[in-house]
């Protein structure tokens, strides 16, 4: 993603929460808030992990409802299907780590695209 130019191992971005774990998978980091009063994304935020999209859902944590949410919630953020994301840390965490896979290259503009909108938006609030 250009407009992240601090590169760290592992083709991850230093500020963002996004990486890249081979082709046709990416990577990012979530920090889930459940039983929201909207399922929404906020924006990025800091994480003891590191950079991570700010995720919020009605779902409550019981039962994987939240991450299932989170799932749907990702997959229309994005406009991707969502059999092709799945949940590969963090099950009982905040923060959670989901890959979604596809042509990585469109998933990277899709990515930026949001996260640009999400700048974009936060600035004229």
């Amino acid at each position: 993603m250009t407009h992240y130019p601090e590169t760290l191992a592992a083709g991850q971005h230093a500020r963002s929460p996004v990486s890249y774990n081979g082709s046709g998978c990416v990577i990012v980091r979530v920090r889930l808030t459940p039983k929201s009063s909207k399922d929404t994304i906020d924006g990025v935020e800091t994480t003891a992990e590191g950079p991570a999209l700010k995720a919020r859902v009605r779902a409550v944590p019981a039962d994987g409802e939240a991450n299932a949410a989170l799932i749907r919630l990702l997959a229309d953020w994005l406009g991707v299907a969502k059999s092709g994301l799945r949940l590969v840390q963090g099950g009982k965490s905040r923060v959670k780590s989901i890959e979604i896979t596809g042509n990585s290259k469109d998933i990277e503009a899709r990515l930026a695209e949001r996260l640009a909108a999400l700048v974009s938006r936060n600035q004229e609030a």
